[in-house]
């Protein structure tokens, strides 16, 4: 199993998983040609993914979903609840499936297990993905941690979190407090520190890939990110892989 971004943060966020050719898109908040032109940067055409899975209605997970389901047939899963808010958006694309928060299902060689996260969204799901042998665990775009995502999470092979602001930076920045106390709040994004909080709180034993997403360009920076999950895992902070807004990260093996 691999995985890859085509980038992460608040302009847009999409990452493949891909295992024996089955390859999953989770979420899309790319353009039709901004997201065809990433997924050529990693060898891939659209017409290479078995499904998109979404996890939530924000325009940076799922403004590019239905053009790029609708041109390409391509299969969509998502919550009832992230669905119930977006159906005139995805009326005329053909295959639309609702998916049940604590319930796996499968896409080709791919078990996909949802579960549900604290942020405000309708009903956000964040995700693990296996092929029998590797696990994924992918968490971002959530406010405060919970002991059920900390049971999801633990024993991962491979792992994205979400490291989306330094506290002090946003305390100190250049964003009204509304917008702050939004993003601070448990229905918001982990900083730096709570990320790393909830790292440590996992059976890390398998872990050979952490990458660090959605990182804010205004309020984070990625040296900051890396220091404070090094620190958890006493390892260097090179160690520690950044998804990039407009990079994103090339493929990762989950060996």
């Amino acid at each position: 199993m691999r995985f890859a971004s085509l980038g992460s943060g608040s302009e847009g966020n999409a990452l493949v998983v891909e295992s024996q050719g089955t390859r999953v898109l989770l979420d899309c908040g790319f353009g039709l040609a901004a997201t065809e032109a990433r997924l050529a940067r990693l060898g891939l055409i659209p017409e290479q993914l078995s499904a998109i899975v979404v996890t939530h209605e924000h325009e940076d997970h799922i403004g590019g979903v239905s053009r790029l389901a609708r041109r390409h047939g391509i299969p969509v899963f998502m919550t009832h609840g992230t669905l119930a808010g977006l159906e005139p958006l995805f009326e005329d694309v053909a295959d639309v499936r609702p998916i049940c928060n604590y319930e796996m299902f499968s896409v080709g060689h791919l078990q996909v297990q949802p579960f549900p996260v604290p942020h405000d969204a309708r009903e956000p799901a964040q995700f693990v993905f296996g092929d029998g042998a590797c696990r994924l665990g992918v968490i971002t775009d959530v406010g405060c941690s919970t002991r059920h995502i900390e049971s999801m999470l633990s024993g991962c092979d491979a792992l994205v979190l979400e490291c989306n602001h330094d506290s002090d930076m946003l305390r100190t920045g250049i964003y009204p407090q509304k917008l702050r106390d939004r993003i601070a709040g448990r229905f918001g994004h982990l900083d730096n520190q709570t990320a790393a909080s909830l790292l440590g709180k996992l059976d890390n034993g398998k872990l050979k890939h952490l990458v660090a997403a959605h990182l804010s360009k205004e309020n984070n920076h990625p040296d900051l990110a890396r220091a404070a999950l090094a620190t958890v895992l006493n390892c260097t902070p090179d160690w520690i892989d950044i998804a990039d807004q407009d990079q994103g990260l090339g493929w990762r093996q989950i060996r």
